[in-house]
């Protein structure tokens, strides 16, 4: 028996940062249909994925062309569930970065494996796009968009640094090349910032870099055939509600190398009356993140049986 749920609600999926080995077991231990979804993938990789999220290494998870695929299954199977026990759809889908996807999936736009396919092609172009040590990214506590978007265009000549995720009011990722990344940092420090974290990836996403993953990459995904949204998408890279398969695929290439505007995102959503935003996916990132965007926002995450019935309303 599903459950109606009486007020409008969002769906968002996580991205990359959100893995860790083990973490669908508590959800396979309960619903069948994760191992099944996770079988899927795994015949459309050629490699078995489920060993991978639930043995690791941990090392291994978190090759960028691993974690891609891994983190989409993850949130299709965890959507899956939701959709047998709710028969209430969300108002509206997004996904923060490769999460963009998942929602593309859950929305209609992209068969899931096809998008398995696409996303573990992108995480190879990402990888070959900018040789490892090269790249960088570093997040940076307590300053004003602004001030940090100015820090980056100070810094940047030849090497180049540039905001690649407003995660939240006083929260950015900025993304580029190594020198200029531990530039940004110390002069962000001087400036007054709160914090700033090295963080540890190989891959410097969402920032010019990327213009030659993009092109490597769009031969692969104009290959793939989107459908129209049956449920709107709100896209990372201008924060637009969007149910046109062409313009959806035509704006999705550009998220590789522009930022991912998560706080005017979340603000989007709160625009349109929405109280109740789900996380469907490992982790509790994002919903840390919506809350410190809205205070006023309901937020739930899909980790278990007892999460799930509490963002049913059950608990």
């Amino acid at each position: 028996m599903s459950t109606s749920l009486n007020n409008p609600y969002a769906i968002v999926f996580p991205g990359q940062g959100s893995q860790s080995v083990g973490m669908m077991d508590k959800l396979a231990e309960t619903y069948t249909n994760v191992k099944e979804d996770f079988a899927v993938a795994s015949s459309e990789l050629g490699y078995d994925l489920w060993e991978k999220v639930t043995l690791g290494p941990e090392a291994y998870l978190n090759q960028t062309e691993i974690t891609q695929p891994a983190l989409l299954a993850a949130g299709y199977a965890t959507w899956n569930i939701w959709q047998q026990l709710v028969d209430t759809s969300p108002s509206v889908l997004a996904g923060h970065s490769l999460g963009e996807y998942t929602a593309l999936v859950c929305a209609g736009v992209i068969d899931f494996k096809d998008a398995i396919s696409l996303v573990a092609h992108r995480g190879k172009c990402m990888q070959q796009a900018v040789p490892a040590g090269i790249g960088a990214m570093a997040a940076i506590l307590g300053l004003e968009d602004d001030a940090i978007t100015d820090i980056c265009n100070e810094v940047s000549s030849d090497q180049h640094v540039a905001p690649a995720n407003f995660n939240s009011p006083g929260q950015i990722v900025i993304a580029g090349h190594k020198t200029a990344v531990e530039a940004a940092i110390e002069k962000a420090s001087d400036a007054g910032a709160k914090r700033t974290i090295l963080l540890p990836v190989s891959v410097p996403s969402h920032c010019l870099l990327m213009k030659k993953a993009a092109e490597q990459f769009s031969e692969k995904l104009n290959s793939v055939t989107f459908s129209d949204a049956l449920i709107p998408v709100i896209q990372n890279v201008d924060a637009t509600e969007r149910t046109d398969a062409k313009t959806i695929k035509e704006i999705l290439l550009q998220q590789l190398y522009k930022p991912v505007r998560w706080v005017e995102l979340i603000q989007s959503i709160n625009n349109k009356n929405i109280s109740t935003i789900i996380e469907c996916g490992p982790g509790k990132v994002l919903s840390g993140l919506n809350k410190r965007i809205e205070r006023s926002l309901e937020v739930h995450c899909l980790q278990d049986k007892t999460s799930i019935n509490k963002a049913m309303g059950q608990a």
